[in-house]
């Protein structure tokens, strides 16, 4: 779902965006655009399964200040996933799983692990990170 909104405030927009993905959207987000007599505004645009798209559109229309939005259907592929966990500096990171016809594709380290690796260790966040990765290719198959 899309809408073109021109009269809102950053604030009132972050509150809507809250809003929806607490309702169950996949995704939402902002592009800057130029509307009307030069006014900068920005599309919301707002990703959801089909099931959930009438409760999502209740809450676009009571938390902005839009009269209109626009709907399409997409067809959407994912990864399936599941989480892996690797030591680094004696310390464990989960990394989250693409699997791809059964095997492993991709993995991405959890951003609060990493973190908290961190701090504990006294590593920089990209050190403990990039060793996440290099160990986590240990399971997958196309890096």
């Amino acid at each position: 779902m899309e809408t073109n909104i021109d009269d809102m405030t950053g604030e009132a927009l972050g509150y809507a965006m809250e809003k929806l993905f607490e309702a169950g959207a996949l995704d939402v987000y902002f592009t800057p655009i130029t509307m009307k007599k030069n006014r900068p505004g920005i599309i919301l645009s707002a990703l959801c399964k089909l099931e959930d798209a009438a409760r999502l559109k209740k809450l676009i229309f009571l938390n902005t200040s839009t009269f209109g939005i626009r709907e399409t259907t997409i067809n959407r592929d994912v990864l399936d996933r599941d989480f892996i966990e690797v030591e680094v500096s004696d310390e464990t990171i989960r990394c989250k799983v693409g699997i791809f016809e059964g095997k492993i594709v991709k993995a991405l380290p959890e951003y609060e692990d990493c973190r908290a690796a961190a701090i504990k260790t006294g590593a920089s966040f990209l050190d403990i990170y990039q060793q996440a990765i290099a160990k986590s290719r240990e399971y997958s198959v196309f890096f």
